[in-house]
């Protein structure tokens, strides 16, 4: 891990620790971050699976969260936007099987985030992105795709 995604993971875990424990409890790490894509890795642990061994769906609920909303709020600051309200308004997901391993989750719409994100600099109102997401598992030699997420990210200016 990069010191950069180092960082990154404290400060969302600070943050989850002082606004949303529940983020802060399944402790996600940062590992990748820039501003064409988010990587977050939520580990399989006591705090993240169900009954049946796998990852929780409320666990992958906030992967799906943290990996497109750090994304748009890291777009922000490298905009010069530090205040900023975020929020989602839509959340869809796609179960396509248990994911029984340690969870990645994976935002790659940074250029159609900062698009947008151009037009909340110039204009100063509220945005609201669609913005697509997607969990996988890493088995010995492959890489299986879990869950879709589409997320409507929402940002304002405080």
């Amino acid at each position: 891990m990069k010191l950069s995604s180092l960082v990154a993971t404290w400060r969302l875990r600070g943050f989850g620790l002082l606004n949303i424990p529940l983020l802060f409890f399944v402790s996600p790490t940062v590992i990748e971050l820039n501003e064409k894509r988010s990587e977050i890795k939520i580990a399989l642990t006591k705090r993240s699976k169900n009954h049946l061994g796998s990852m929780y769906f409320g666990a992958l609920a906030i992967g799906a969260d943290c990996a497109v909303g750090l994304l748009g709020l890291h777009i922000m600051e490298q905009a010069g936007e530090k205040k900023v309200h975020l929020s989602f308004k839509e959340f869809h997901a796609d179960f396509l099987r248990r994911p029984e391993k340690h969870v990645y989750f994976i935002c790659e719409e940074g250029e159609k985030i900062s698009a947008e994100v151009a037009k909340l600099v110039e204009s100063g109102s509220r945005i609201n992105i669609p913005v697509n997401a997607y969990a996988i598992v890493h088995h010995k030699d492959s890489v299986e795709r879990v869950a879709n997420f589409q997320l409507t990210l929402s940002l304002k200016r405080k």
